[in-house]
């Protein structure tokens, strides 16, 4: 297992191998060409054991990848966008020997591992590997903002069980003061998943955000993702010190 420096940190809430350039950038980058060989090793801030009911249904374990588009002024895992910092390094393979030594946990829970970050579908081909790895026993979640190409999305569209999705608001100014980016491809990637049937398996969050949105602004997310087809809702508040 290649393994270059250990994260310290790693927070509860929250592609592509050919966007590696946009999303790795100082010494991820730098240090690719180090650890790369015949698999495909990609940057994680963090690998989190024996979750239980966080990330998913039953025992989990939470592997964040580094990595992220968006701008959020209140980041939760701000390390993810941290140029210089020093990355655990998986390949599919090296992450599904370390994760399967709690097999018998998923398989007598239903659980099984999360991923997050970071944004999670900037790595939709290491995902796709991943499942052939740990077979259909295992339950994949993803923990993402949907703010990526829809090919990432349908990529692995038929082999997630859960979707978290933090959408943020779905107001397009309050979400492009908040993350600095537009939210057109976030609607346009619910759309996708909500007509291929998948809007069952996704728990939409929708935070109360200080300074940027209002309660009312919130009903009116939901009202909207309601009539997409979504029906399972987390709502909280962000608490900002």
């Amino acid at each position: 297992m290649v393994i270059l420096g250990v994260c310290h940190t790693l927070g509860h809430i929250y592609g592509r191998m050919n966007l590696w350039q946009e999303v790795c950038a100082g010494a991820c980058l730098r240090q690719r060409s180090e650890v790369m060989s015949e698999e495909q090793f990609v940057p994680f801030i963090g690998v989190s054991r024996h979750k239980m009911a966080t990330d998913g249904n039953g025992v989990t374990t939470l592997a964040a990848f580094h990595g992220c588009r968006l701008g959020c002024s209140y980041c939760l895992n701000p390390q993810c966008r941290v140029e210089d910092m020093q990355c655990l390094w998986h390949s599919p393979e090296t992450l599904y020997e370390e994760v399967r030594a709690d097999e018998l946990y998923f398989l007598a829970t239903g659980g099984g591992i999360t991923f997050g970050g970071g944004e999670p579908l900037l790595y939709s081909d290491f995902i796709v590997r991943f499942r052939e790895l740990c077979g259909p026993q295992w339950k994949i979640n993803v923990e993402t903002s949907l703010n990526v190409a829809a090919a990432n999305v349908e990529a692995i569209a038929d082999i997630v069980d859960a979707w978290f999705i933090d959408v943020k608001d779905l107001d397009a100014d309050i979400y492009r003061r908040y993350t600095g980016h537009d939210n057109a491809q976030v609607i346009d990637n619910l759309s996708l998943i909500a007509g291929g049937g998948r809007a069952g398996r996704c728990v939409i969050r929708l935070p109360l955000i200080p300074g940027y949105n209002t309660d009312a602004d919130r009903t009116s997310s939901e009202a909207r993702l309601r009539n997409m087809g979504f029906e399972h809702f987390d709502k909280f508040n962000y608490e900002i010190p």
